[in-house]
């Protein structure tokens, strides 16, 4: 029964009416973290509004299970898709920092990944993540980030690595 609410939740996402997609979004953060992976399959969709609300409430949510499509939405074509997803980067804090790292180095040469991830890691730049993000923020502000980006990533990955949990 709780899937097929869901379900009719998800849809009504795909809506003309703003305030019909705010309701469903709402609903669907106050069920919480049983509707993500339905959240990261609408952040897939081809229509603008359902993956910035998906976006919306995943960011909302928290849930670290949503990392990876925050991740992909980093790239999406739209700029406040891509500001949401960075957002959900940020609320899910520090579990997000070792995916956000290795995407940086797979795929350097994506502006859109190093903006957003430049979003993300200001923000988390801060206490315990600052030693080790300090030279990535560097190298994303750098004149050759794509070249920079992927070696500083490296490197803070292997300095996380070595810290004490």
């Amino acid at each position: 029964m709780e899937s097929k609410k869901i379900g009719s939740l998800i849809n009504d996402l795909v809506c003309d009416d703003v305030i019909t997609c705010q309701k469903a979004r709402r609903q669907l953060v106050a069920i919480g973290h049983r509707v993500v992976p339905s959240l990261v399959k609408a952040l897939g969709s081809k229509k603008y509004w359902v993956r910035w609300e998906a976006a919306k409430a995943l960011t909302q949510i928290g849930d670290s299970t949503a990392t990876a499509a925050l991740i992909e939405a980093l790239e999406d074509k739209e700029f406040d898709v891509r500001w949401l997803a960075a957002e959900g980067l940020i609320n899910i804090g520090q579990n997000a920092v070792v995916p956000l790292l290795e995407a940086l180095i797979e795929n350097s040469k994506s502006t859109w990944l190093r903006q957003g991830a430049h979003h993300v890691l200001h923000d988390m730049n801060r206490g315990d993540l600052d030693e080790a993000l300090r030279p990535v923020m560097s190298a994303l502000e750098d004149v050759e980030p794509s070249v920079e980006v992927p070696v500083a990533a490296r490197k803070a990955l292997d300095t996380l690595a070595s810290e004490p949990q």
